[in-house]
């Protein structure tokens, strides 16, 4: 990791203090664990502060923990299951940064950025959308990718893969109508070809 990199850390444990629940590296990228109570006091600092400096909010997404760790020995996640993770740029610096917030389970709800940033406004649309996090004071938190009438949050890792309902165009009512998904399940397993009956030269 640069010296430039090694100073911001260091300013950032000297201005948050508690604030930040952890500050890790790796492969030259530094993440900010922030409670997700806060993310705006910690985002307001990270774009005003001089030795920051980053202006600009190049991405924020959601992270659905569901699955991760289960692999292990124990086969039981440990954690919070959500996340808001924040991708900001300085260009006076030359640098970025990444924050991660760590959500309820039940309810993932965290403020909105979008006071300090314009560009977290469709961001923080497409996480609501399609993780189900609900950002706080955000001015047209509604669907942006999915239809208005779509049911659940297809980017959870408990969404099923075929959905739950499908639209289609009925002539007769002249306007798209939803039903029950009407695909038939298919489990998907490799065909076999067996060596047995075939005559060899």
């Amino acid at each position: 990791m640069t010296d430039s990199y090694q100073d911001l850390i260091a300013h950032a444990r000297n201005i948050f203090g508690d604030k930040l629940a952890a500050v890790r590296e790796s492969g030259g990228e530094v993440t900010l664990e922030v409670p997700a109570a806060k993310i705006v006091d910690v985002c307001r600092v990270l774009r005003d502060d001089p030795v920051f400096a980053f202006e600009q909010l190049v991405d924020l997404c959601g992270v659905d923990y569901l699955e991760y760790g289960k692999e292990s020995s124990r086969g039981v996640r440990q954690g919070p299951r959500f996340a808001a993770v924040y991708h900001l740029l300085s260009l006076a610096h030359n640098r970025r940064i990444r924050l991660r917030a760590y959500l309820d389970n039940e309810m993932p709800m965290i403020a909105s950025v979008y006071g300090l940033w314009n560009s977290a406004n469709w961001f923080e649309r497409e996480a609501f959308d399609l993780f189900g996090i609900v950002f706080e004071g955000h001015p047209d938190l509604r669907r942006i990718l999915t239809d208005y009438g779509f049911v659940g949050h297809p980017f959870r890792k408990d969404f099923p893969l075929i959905g739950q309902v499908e639209m289609r165009y009925d002539a007769e009512k002249q306007r798209v109508v939803y039903q029950p998904v009407s695909i038939e399940p298919r489990v998907l397993v490799p065909r076999v070809i067996r060596e047995e009956g075939f005559a060899r030269d």
